[in-house]
């Protein structure tokens, strides 16, 4: 069962301006395994590393009913890339079954989260 469905489109530009003026946004927003991934990028790539990232968590958040803030953060989710470069959700406090999609144009991401229930009776 559906319990949450999340979309978000981000400019590019725009998170990478927040890098580019405070670098430490990065840390606040990836975790450790999302760092790890965001580091063997460079220039567009890792503009859109963290952009993506940014929104998929926006994403969940708005799934999850709550946005990012007292209820979720940033570090409360993980979304890292398989090896076949699909995110993929490997922490949150949901406790069912997270889909996460990306798609990039030079200038936007755009993520969506679906947030399934395994559990018939929730």
């Amino acid at each position: 069962m559906i319990k949450g469905i999340g979309i978000d489109l981000t400019e590019i530009d725009r998170v990478q301006a927040m890098v580019s003026e405070h670098p430490q946004f990065v840390q606040r927003l990836l975790t450790p395994a999302e760092l790890k991934q965001y580091r063997q990028f460079s220039g567009q790539r890792a503009a859109e590393y963290v952009a993506g990232r940014w929104s998929l968590k926006e994403s969940f958040s708005k799934a999850w009913g709550t946005g990012i803030g007292a209820q979720v953060g940033f570090q409360d989710i993980e979304i890292v890339d398989n090896q076949l470069g699909a995110p993929t959700v490997t922490k949150s406090p949901f406790n069912g079954i997270v889909h996460a999609s990306v798609s990039h144009t030079a200038t936007l991401v755009m993520t969506e989260i679906i947030l399934e229930s395994v559990d018939k009776d929730d």
